[in-house]
C-alpha cells in the first residue's frame, strides 16, 4: 500500500478539478436544500404541508436509489473506470432535470403536487444520485493513501461551498433582476446549470482511477446479502453516515430557515440573507483550508470535535440579541470556523471506513459505503425540510402569493425559534458521535496489517 501510494500522488491541479465535481453538484443541491422551498411556496403557490410531504415521502424512494447505485457502481467497468464515467454519462440529464424543478405548471394544487414530485425525484433520486454516489467513492479509486484522500476531501470542501455561492447568494439578487417571478427562476437555474455541466465535465476529464485492483480481487463475486452484511456491521460506516447527515442537516437548517429569517424578522428579502449565507460559505472555505495542519497534528477526529464545540458555543450568542443583523453576521462568522471542520474532514474519514470494512471484511466496497452514506445525507435532507414545513404549516404559515398578508405571529416566532434551536441539537449530536469514533487510533494498525496481508497474497499468486 505504501509503495503504491507513494506512486499515486495527486497533483494541486487534479485536487481541483475533483473539488469542482462538488462545486458542480453544489451548484443544484444548493438551491434544493436551501431556496427551493421558498420557490415552491412563494413563487409557485404550493402550500407548505405540500412540500414537506413531497419531500419526506421521496426520501423512500431516495434511500434505495443510493444502496442500487452503490452496487451499480461497484459493478460497473469501463474503459474511465469504475466510477468516473457517471460524471460524463448524466451531466446532460443533471442539467434538464434541474431546470424542469422550476417550471411548475400554473394548473390545480393537486396536479402541481404530482408535478413537484415527479421532476423533484427525477433530480434527487434518480440523476443526483448517479452523479453523487460515484463521484464519491472516485476518491477511493484515485488513491488509498489516507492523507491523499485528505487532501481531496478537503479540496472539495474548499470548492463545494462555491457551488452554493453561485447559486444561493447570487439567486435571489438575480430573480429580482430578471423580473421577479417565476420566469426568473428558471433563466436563473438555466445559467446555473450549464456552468454545473462544465465543471463535471473538467472533473471527468481530469481525474483518472489509478488505484491498481487484482484481478483475483476484481473477480471477486460477492452476494449481495453478504455485501449488505459487511456494511451494516461496520461501525464506522454508521458513525460517518450520521456526520454527513448532520452536516446536510445543518446547511437545511440554516438554508431554508434563513431566508424566512431575514424577510420576517429582520424585514429584509433581497440582500441580508444572501451576505449571511455567503459569509458563513466563505469562513467555511477558509476553514477548510487551514484544516490540514490541524489534521497532521492533532487527526481528523479530534479537529472535528473541537469544531462541533465550537460551533455549539458560539450559536448559543445567538440568543443575546436574536433581533439584530449584525450580531447575526458575528455569530455566523464564528459559527462557520467550527461547522467548516466537519466539511473538511467527512469525505476523509469515509476514506478510512472503506479501508477499515476491507481489514474487517476482505473485500472492498468504496460505492457502497458512499451510497449508503449518501442515503443518510438525502433522507436527513428530507425529514428536516418535512419537519421544517411541517412546523411552518402549524404555526399558521401564509404564502406571498396569498398578497400582502402580514403573517401571524406564531409563524414568525417559529421562524426564530427554528433557527435558534436547530443547530443546538443537530451539532450536540455531532459531538455525541465523535466521542464514540476511534479509527484514527486504530487506522495506522490497519494500514500494517492490510500491507501484511496484500504482501503475503501477492506471494502466494506468484508461487501458484
Amino acid at each position: 500500500m505504501k509503495k503504491e501510494a507513494a506512486a499515486d500522488r495527486i497533483s494541486v491541479g487534479t485536487r481541483i478539478a475533483y473539488g469542482c465535481g462538488d462545486t458542480a453538484c453544489n451548484i443544484v443541491y444548493g438551491m434544493i436544500s436551501s431556496l427551493l422551498t421558498l420557490f415552491y411556496t412563494d413563487y409557485a403557490g404550493i402550500s407548505p404541508i405540500t412540500v414537506g410531504i413531497v419531500m419526506l415521502v421521496s426520501r423512500v424512494f431516495d434511500g434505495s436509489s443510493d444502496l442500487i447505485m452503490g452496487f451499480i457502481v461497484d459493478r460497473t467497468k469501463s474503459r474511465w473506470g469504475k466510477s468516473r464515467p457517471w460524471l460524463l454519462w448524466m451531466m446532460v440529464p443533471y442539467g434538464i432535470a434541474a431546470v424542469l424543478m422550476y417550471t411548475v405548471p400554473h394548473t390545480t394544487d393537486f396536479l402541481k403536487g404530482i408535478y413537484i414530485f415527479v421532476t423533484y425525484n427525477l433530480t434527487t433520486t434518480v440523476i443526483y444520485t448517479a452523479i453523487n454516489v460515484p463521484y464519491g467513492s472516485l476518491s477511493t479509486m484515485m488513491t488509498r493513501d489516507s492523507y491523499q484522500q485528505d487532501m481531496l476531501s478537503i479540496f472539495r470542501m474548499i470548492l463545494s461551498p462555491v457551488g452554493r455561492i453561485i447559486s444561493v447568494t447570487a439567486t435571489m439578487p438575480l430573480v429580482k433582476l430578471l423580473g421577479d417571478d417565476q420566469s426568473a427562476w428558471i433563466k436563473t437555474m438555466c445559467i446555473w446549470v450549464v456552468i454545473a455541466m462544465l465543471l463535471l465535465l473538467f472533473c471527468f476529464l481530469r481525474c483518472e482511477e489509478t488505484v491498481k485492483i487484482r484481478k483475483k480481487e476484481a473477480d471477486k463475486k460477492i452476494p449481495v446479502g453478504q455485501s449488505i452484511k459487511g456494511l451494516v456491521t461496520n461501525k464506522y460506516f454508521w458513525c460517518v453516515l450520521g456526520l454527513w447527515s448532520i452536516q446536510v442537516i445543518h446547511q437545511t437548517v440554516i438554508g431554508t430557515d434563513l431566508p424566512y429569517y431575514c424577510k420576517y424578522i429582520f424585514g429584509n428579502d433581497s440582500w441580508m440573507y444572501s451576505v449571511l449565507y455567503f459569509l458563513e460559505t466563505v469562513i467555511m472555505i477558509l476553514g477548510a483550508m487551514a484544516c490540514p495542519v490541524f489534521i497532521k497534528r492533532w487527526g481528523k477526529r479530534n479537529v472535528t470535535l473541537a469544531g462541533s464545540i465550537l460551533a455549539i458555543v458560539s450559536h448559543l450568542t445567538t440568543f443575546l440579541n436574536p433581533y439584530s443583523f449584525y450580531w447575526f453576521f458575528a455569530v455566523t462568522l464564528v459559527r462557520s470556523i467550527g461547522v467548516s471542520q466537519l466539511s473538511a474532514t467527512i469525505f476523509g474519514m469515509m476514506g478510512d471506513v472503506v479501508e477499515y470494512g476491507y481489514w474487517k471484511n476482505g473485500y472492498r466496497q468504496e460505492s457502497l459505503i458512499f451510497g449508503g452514506a449518501s442515503l443518510g445525507f438525502k433522507v436527513g435532507t428530507g425529514i428536516t425540510s418535512a419537519i421544517m414545513t411541517g412546523l411552518l404549516t402549524y404555526s399558521g404559515y401564509i404564502s406571498s402569493t396569498a398578497g400582502s398578508v402580514p403573517q401571524p405571529a406564531a409563524a414568525v416566532s417559529m421562524i426564530e425559534n427554528i433557527y435558534k434551536y436547530g443547530p443546538l441539537i443537530i451539532w450536540g449530536a455531532a459531538t455525541a458521535i465523535l466521542l464514540i469514533y476511534k479509527l484514527d487510533k486504530e487506522f495506522p494498525q490497519i494500514t500494517k496489517d492490510l500491507e501484511e496481508r496484500e504482501s503475503a497474497e501477492i506471494s502466494e499468486e506468484k508461487n501458484v
